[in-house]
């Protein structure tokens, strides 16, 4: 069941941030994230094996849809995480969920002294804890894209968390996971918290997404000091498999 969700009339989330976190894939490649931007005309995507979300410029005009057509090829599948972006009828939709987009306002950031920051050697185990608990989109080279923390047991990583979008003055908390076993004792909210904690070192502010139907979620991030910003829809489409990338 899905969470009761009102998007607020906070002044914090007026027009000056409006378009910065609605457009949030597109301001990241844009600003911070530049260097990993593949551009064609109005569109614009990062690499598949770093994350596979796409997005389009504003005021993108009629030819948006070729652009984003030619730039990711026929039949790939791939993310649009928005607003109001919504595809062609020759564009097959594969999924799309309903999402929340989440800022924090009175979030406690601090390290925790037992969170180990990851390395690219680490990126096998990641990409196996995200098998086991299925927090989202996460690929080879997602670690690139900022710190990424975890706990250890035994030597093994049981949990994780780290950033992905990086907006102008804000960086996206991501791959918040644990391993079943390990649940309920509070380690995804020292992660989130250490996560914030070098994100606020930079000046900016933490902000993350999640599924609308994952209450306990929700119902976590707002009592650890996150407020809700706006509904978002998460949609999973493909390219018509007779265009041709040009």
């Amino acid at each position: 069941m899905s969470a009761h969700i009102e998007e607020t009339n906070d002044p914090l989330f007026g027009s000056n941030d409006a378009f910065t976190l609605d457009n949030a894939v597109w301001t990241s490649l844009a600003g911070p994230h530049a260097r990993f931007a593949q551009v064609k005309g109005s569109a614009a995507r990062y690499p598949s094996d770093v994350a596979p979300f796409v997005a389009v410029a504003p005021e993108p005009g009629p030819a948006v849809w070729d652009d984003l057509a030619a730039l990711v090829g026929p039949g790939e599948p791939v993310g649009v995480p928005t607003v109001d972006l919504i595809p062609p009828d020759d564009w097959t939709v594969l999924g799309q969920m309903e999402g929340v987009q989440m800022v924090a306002t009175t979030l406690r950031a601090e390290l925790d002294p037992e969170a180990v920051l990851l390395q690219s050697e680490d990126v096998p185990e990641m990409l196996a804890v995200v098998d086991r608990t299925k927090p989202g989109p996460f690929r080879l080279r997602t670690i690139e894209l900022g710190n990424y923390y975890g706990f250890r047991r035994s030597g093994t990583l049981i949990a994780m968390a780290g950033e992905r979008l990086h907006p102008p003055g804000f960086s996206e908390i991501s791959a918040v996971c644990t391993d079943v076993a390990y649940r309920g004792q509070g380690l995804a909210s020292r992660l989130v918290r250490t996560v914030a904690a070098g994100i606020h070192d930079r000046g900016e502010t933490p902000f993350l997404h999640a599924v609308a139907t994952n209450v306990d979620a929700i119902r976590l991030y707002a009592s650890m000091g996150f407020t809700l910003r706006r509904l978002i829809m998460f949609r999973l489409i493909q390219v018509p498999g007779d265009v041709r990338p040009g």
